[in-house]
């Protein structure tokens, strides 16, 4: 257990350093959108307590987590084998939390066409991307 909160600040920033992320809000002004070429990655809600965020995760750890972690649940309003959601609490670990984002976007980015993740390979490699600050 770590002693510092992880923040929604913080996994913001964790998406937006992604090659290509994106920023919207769609539904609302509380409701960060994080996209990679225009598929959703990653959504961080605030105005809940606590805030929370809602990522692709592989079907089997998602189900793994949701065992070990009471603020990990079945993804809230989204595929419930293929999302979680994650209450951004004290009770996990901060690293854990960024790898998830990470890899929600590289299972996003993996699903794309070739021609669309050469070009974020290339963005990466020039390091530049897209996401609002």
């Amino acid at each position: 257990m770590t002693s510092s909160r992880v923040t929604r600040e913080r996994v913001s920033r964790a998406c937006r350093r992604l090659p290509g992320a994106q920023l919207s809000y769609p539904f609302n002004e509380e409701t960060a959108v994080y996209k990679v070429a225009e598929r959703i990655f990653a959504i961080v809600s605030e105005g809940v307590a606590p805030d929370r965020v809602t990522l692709k995760c592989d079907p089997d750890y998602g189900s793994y987590l949701v065992q070990q972690f009471e603020q990990i649940t079945p993804g809230y309003h989204m595929n419930k084998r293929h999302w979680i959601t994650v209450a951004l609490t004290s009770h996990l670990s901060q690293d854990l939390v960024d790898q998830l984002v990470v890899d929600s976007y590289e299972l996003i980015v993996a699903a794309l066409p070739v021609r669309e993740r050469e070009a974020l390979a290339s963005a990466a490699r020039d390091g530049g991307h897209d996401a609002a600050r």
